[in-house]
């Protein structure tokens, strides 16, 4: 079978040829047809990513039939739930957590072998392309939006990296409750295109001065940030008494000083959160059901032209999800 593996080769992905798994016992072998690339996919190609295990078939992300198994499962369309010993506590994953796609073997691949307790019914609304865009990014959107950020109706919400996948989940979610939703980002363009979504209106992070417009609201009860960076010290400035801010990544790096004082007096609460339990994996497929939530996708890429997938992914223009199709 095909497989995109990360490798020592100096294009440290390739597309390689496997045998295809073997399954035993309440294992499912699930034919893959779409797959989507996500963030942590892209570091373990530029190697910035921990513990790289070479040989290792990537990808997190996966909509596919089941062809061999227990026989309940056979012929069905299924996604992939990505977590791997997730654990016990819901509030916390456990010390051996990891998402598929390293070190287990992942959805970037012809075929793949999984416990079936992993699958669930792919929604019948969803083509085969956008149910592959929906686990990881959907999974942590959801916890963070709705689990952690208490986002429902009558707030007034945030969301920062509009093009990001994890983000226009966020969006959709947000929107879907019936909250008032902004967003920031570095584009225009983009803040338009998330106005078709329900968002009320945007600011461009680029201006020094974004958030006194944005504080002209009143506020925000939730922000919703993968950034990080100096821009706490900003959101500290914009969220309401008693506000949460909600941050499931750092990709502008460390803050070189927060307003403790802010914090402390407005009585905000900072709260980290990532991915999902396998509880909230099954919440959120309910609530894209109930609603009727379509992912955002970018753009489709035939297996043999995974680089050109990846080189997109990377695009600074690209927005919503980046799918390879078997």
């Amino acid at each position: 079978m095909k497989a995109i593996t990360i490798t020592q080769e100096s294009e440290p992905i390739q597309l390689v040829d496997n045998g295809k798994p073997e399954v035993s016992g309440d294992e499912c072998l699930v034919k893959i047809s779409a797959a989507a690339l996500n963030r942590r996919d892209q570091w373990i190609r530029e190697g910035m990513y921990p513990g790289i295990q070479f040989g290792t078939v990537l990808g997190s992300d996966g909509c596919g039939v089941v062809e061999e198994g227990p026989k309940e499962w056979i012929g069905k369309e299924v996604i992939i739930n990505p977590n791997v010993n997730w654990g016990d506590n819901p509030e916390v994953q456990s010390s051996d957590y990891s998402v598929l796609g390293m070190p287990t073997h992942g959805t970037l691949a012809e075929y793949i072998k999984v416990p079936a307790h992993r699958l669930q019914e792919k929604p019948s609304y969803l083509s085969n392309e956008e149910a592959a865009a929906l686990p990881l990014a959907g999974l942590t959107a959801f916890r963070a939006t709705i689990k952690k950020g208490g986002v429902n109706s009558g707030k007034r919400v945030l969301v920062t990296g509009a093009g990001g996948g994890v983000s226009q989940f966020a969006i959709a979610f947000a929107v879907a409750s019936g909250a008032e939703v902004y967003v920031t980002s570095g584009s225009e363009e983009k803040i338009e295109k998330v106005k078709e979504m329900g968002v009320k209106g945007g600011f461009n992070y680029k201006e020094e001065k974004w958030f006194k417009d944005a504080g002209k609201l009143g506020g925000f009860d939730t922000i919703i940030d993968s950034a990080g960076g100096n821009q706490l010290n900003n959101y500290l400035k914009i969220i309401k008494p008693a506000g949460r801010i909600v941050m499931y990544g750092s990709t502008t790096g460390y803050p070189e000083k927060v307003d403790v004082f802010r914090l402390f007096w407005s009585q905000a609460q900072i709260m980290g959160s990532t991915m999902g339990s396998d509880e909230e994996f099954v919440e959120m497929l309910e609530w894209v059901n109930k609603h009727q939530i379509k992912p955002t996708v970018d753009e489709v890429y035939e297996v043999d032209d995974y680089l050109k997938a990846f080189d997109r992914f990377n695009a600074p223009d690209h927005f919503g999800k980046i799918v390879i199709s078997f």
